[in-house]
């Protein structure tokens, strides 16, 4: 089981211990040496460009690391269509998803009764821990949209509150992906692919059949029930602190960096605003663990609700924060996140965004 720890010094132990190329060719399966790390890019402890950062020290060729490289990669991509499109992310962004015959979420899949042994198992860790493999992900998305032929929206809500690593763009054009509305086709899997990869050995399930019958399968009598996401995110426990008009390091869930301007002297807030959050819901177990990374952050103090309320208090002139496209009604001083490239623009696809950075990472790694 894979263990979450929140203080920044285990953090950047974890950067330490990643392996690229044991990565690069066991990421897909159960035991792969994954980097753990999502969670905390996610939140912005840590950016793509502080790993890419650490790999360039290692004594190793650009072909050893450039598989990780290339999935870091998939994240900046992600956020860079959620710049460039906005709201739109959470609509069909390429085409419509076809074959949709409901916009809920089965309830075979909300209570880990699948069927699947394997599935089952991991929406189990899920509700335990906010972990889910990203293979599994992926599993999980083709079934709930390309067999029980939901619309990928209520389940990708779902899934993103549930997530320690939820990032909204990563999560909901992912689920786009499997669902053939962000991409040229639908991701499918049967059991044999997930048996290949998670060490299964069940047969007969609404899975075990050949590739070429999934994309006509109808839907399983087990996946016909469905439900609406519906979740409340309690921001109740955080007792707002008192603030003054100085000069301030505006924190979100997107952005808990410990390491920014740490050595100057500044007001530091984490507004929460209660908009947000009741557009975008999160889990108990989710939030609480945003508010322990938070804990890195010396001196933080919390502020719960809007920006508005905020900048009553605290002048625009005297407000720093750092650019997320859920913050574009912030006032003040803005500033770049970190990231793989500079490069920004409106891409067709993730290898087109991948050939345009690919030659200016590789030369930069080459010459360290």
């Amino acid at each position: 089981m894979i263990d979450y720890p929140t203080n920044f010094k285990s953090i950047q132990n974890r950067i330490a211990e990643i392996d690229p190329i044991k990565y690069g060719s066991t990421r897909n399966f159960a035991d792969g040496a994954v980097t753990k790390l999502s969670p905390y890019i996610s939140r912005g402890v840590i950016s793509t460009r502080d790993i890419f950062e650490h790999l360039k020290t290692l004594d190793l060729a650009w072909f050893e690391v450039e598989r990780l490289v290339q999935e870091l990669a998939w994240r900046d991509f992600f956020q860079n269509v959620w710049k460039q499109k906005g709201d739109e992310i959470f609509t069909d962004l390429i085409q419509p998803q076809e074959q949709v015959e409901n916009h809920g979420i089965p309830t075979a899949i909300l209570k880990g009764e699948t069927g699947i042994q394997i599935l089952d198992d991991a929406l189990k860790t899920l509700y335990e821990t906010g972990y889910l493999h990203n293979h599994l992900r992926m599993y999980l998305a083709s079934v709930c949209c390309n067999i029980a032929h939901c619309h990928w929206s209520e389940p990708a809500k779902w899934l993103y509150s549930n997530l320690l690593d939820g990032d909204l763009a990563s999560n909901h054009l992912s689920w786009q992906w499997v669902a053939g509305s962000f991409s040229s086709k639908k991701y499918f899997a049967n059991q044999d692919n997930l048996n290949k990869y998670f060490g299964g050995t069940q047969k007969n399930t609404f899975l075990d059949v050949e590739y070429s019958e999934l994309e006509t399968l109808k839907t399983p009598e087990i996946l016909k029930e469905n439900a609406k996401f519906s979740l409340h995110t309690d921001l109740g426990d955080f007792e707002t602190s008192s603030l003054d008009s100085r000069k301030t390091l505006l924190f979100t869930y997107y952005n808990l960096d410990p390491n920014w301007y740490d050595d100057e002297d500044f007001q530091r807030v984490l507004l929460l605003e209660p908009s947000f959050f009741e557009k975008h819901p999160v889990s108990k177990k989710v939030l609480d663990f945003a508010f322990e990374l938070s804990k890195n952050i010396p001196d933080l103090k919390i502020f719960v609700g809007e920006f508005s309320a905020l900048n009553q208090i605290i002048s625009k002139e005297n407000i720093y924060y750092k650019e997320h496209p859920t913050n574009n009604h912030f006032l003040g001083t803005r500033e770049p996140r970190k990231s793989l490239p500079t490069l920004e623009g409106d891409f067709g696809s993730f290898f087109s965004y991948w050939k345009k950075i690919k030659k200016e990472l590789q030369l930069e790694f080459e010459s360290r």
